[in-house]
């Protein structure tokens, strides 16, 4: 997880001569220096399994309490809950969850920064696990709806919260890493939460309840249990660390500190302000990354609540073996991600990752949707999924490299995972049930969404380009910080 000798000894800020000095500074400061290499080393290591490994198992159960509505629907829900093509049950629920997610992001960043992260996010957590339980019990598709909207207000603090969070603590040029595992062990639950589902449907009958219930009243009271664990477990922002329980002490916070001084100087939280927050809304930059990730976000949800039912009814598989075929895509989307992630980080690139991802994401997508081979619409699958998932933590790392401050970072958390949210809608509402098995205008949407992704970079890498030579110029900086540069 952590690169045991690029992460003290590379911040990075865009050119060869900013990366010597400022390696130079850290190496001279007196909170660095107080610990030997080995020490800085396994001070990073013990904030990496703390930090990265707690959220990411949260996000974890977040992801499966989110996108179970396709194994449960391949479990018999639709069937008992009378939804069907007519009412369009499945897409109005599916869908009234991102509409709260999207609205309560900005807000929920702003209390994690002012409530702290342990309070904040156990939580939402413990809440919105009652709400899974709350799942298991409903009479009417409607009522679900009612619910899946207090789901969608709780966990919108979640995924910002984390990335926010995840943000503060490491330079830039050492985040992919630690996003790509944060983002890897949450697949994980999209990869086998159709096993778990399907071990979990032959419960079907006990206590009078049919299999599709077990499999949110398990979930649900899971993710109460990990909510409770979390309160231990969470820490806080470095320059409060040391009030974290059994984590860092004051010298090794420092040390913590002093590395995110030298390579972007945004530690220190200046009071909140309203109007200055909102302010962030005028950086161009900002709202495309929202864009991209509204793109990105178009293809994972579509891929995460419509592929058990496309891979039964489009491709003609069993129930166990649509629930079991959804798993091999998202490992091999780890893989990736991860070898991304190390190769991006050393050689700080994040653009031209993104728009390989996109590429092959368009590849994959006119695989699954217009062949008529079920194995070859099935290797669309895996190439659709790579590219959905595996620019998700890219996407993330590419947004923190290229801003800076504490309410900005907040903000463009916000507005990214926002974004997000809205590609949650579309990809929800673009797989219509009157367009099945096949899904081609679903399909079609995706597509156009990857397409979009390689543009939107083009551009911004065009913007980063200019940004870049005028500060070599002796131009205005950029972020209101000398010789902070942007990273393509």
């Amino acid at each position: 997880m952590a690169e045991r000798t690029s992460d003290v000894e590379k911040p990075g800020l865009g050119d060869d001569t900013q990366v010597e000095d400022a390696v130079l500074a850290l190496a001279n400061d007196e909170r660095v220096t107080a610990f030997t290499p080995a020490e800085q080393r396994s001070i990073i290591w013990r904030v990496d399994c703390r930090l990265v490994l707690t959220l990411g198992f949260l996000y974890m159960i977040s992801l499966m309490d989110r996108t179970n509505l396709g194994a449960a629907s391949v479990a018999g829900m639709q069937k008992e809950l009378h939804m069907n093509a007519k009412n369009n049950a499945y897409t109005i629920v599916s869908l009234v969850f991102f509409l709260p997610y999207a609205l309560f992001q900005p807000p929920a960043t702003v209390l994690i920064r002012e409530i702290g992260p342990r309070k904040f996010l156990t939580a939402i957590v413990v809440l919105w696990g009652a709400v899974m339980i709350g799942f298991g019990f409903v009479k009417s598709w409607q009522t679900m709806a009612v619910l899946r909207v207090i789901l969608g207000g709780l966990e919108a603090g979640f995924y910002p919260g984390c990335v926010y969070l995840l943000s503060t603590w490491y330079p830039r040029f050492e985040l992919q890493k630690r996003n790509a595992v944060f983002y890897l062990i949450g697949s994980m639950a999209s990869a086998f939460a159709g096993i778990l589902a399907y071990g979990l449907m032959q419960l079907n009958g006990h206590a009078g309840l049919s299999g599709w219930r077990w499999i949110f009243i398990i979930e649900g009271t899971i993710t109460c249990a990990l909510g409770f664990a979390a309160y231990i477990a969470i820490v806080d922002f470095p320059e409060l660390s040391p009030k974290s329980w059994h984590f860092l002490n004051h010298r090794e916070a420092a040390f913590v500190v002093a590395r995110i001084e030298h390579d972007r100087a945004d530690v220190k939280t200046e009071p909140f302000v309203l109007g200055a927050y909102l302010k962030h809304a005028l950086d161009s930059k900002v709202w495309a990354f929202a864009a991209l990730y509204m793109f990105t976000t178009t293809n994972s949800y579509a891929i995460a609540y419509f592929l058990p039912i496309i891979l039964r009814d489009g491709m003609g598989f069993s129930v166990a073996k649509a629930q079991c075929l959804v798993a091999p895509p998202y490992c091999a989307a780890a893989v990736v991600m991860v070898i991304q992630a190390y190769y991006g980080d050393k050689w700080h690139l994040r653009g031209p990752i993104i728009v390989f991802n996109a590429a092959i994401g368009v590849v994959g997508l006119g695989l699954l949707g217009y062949d008529k081979n079920s194995g070859v619409r099935y290797f669309g699958v895996f190439l659709a999924t790579i590219a959905a998932n595996a620019n998700c933590p890219a996407l993330l790392t590419y947004q923190s490299n290229n801003i800076r401050g504490q309410w900005k970072r907040a903000f463009t958390s916000a507005t990214l995972i926002g974004g997000g949210a809205i590609g949650g809608i579309i990809g929800t509402s673009v797989f219509r049930p009157i367009d099945a098995p096949g899904y081609r205008p679903g399909i079609l949407a995706c597509l156009i969404s990857q397409a979009l992704v390689m543009v939107t970079v083009a551009g911004l890498s065009w913007k980063f380009h200019l940004a870049n030579k005028r500060v070599d110029a002796g131009g205005k900086p950029i972020e209101h910080h000398p010789g902070f540069k942007h990273t393509f």
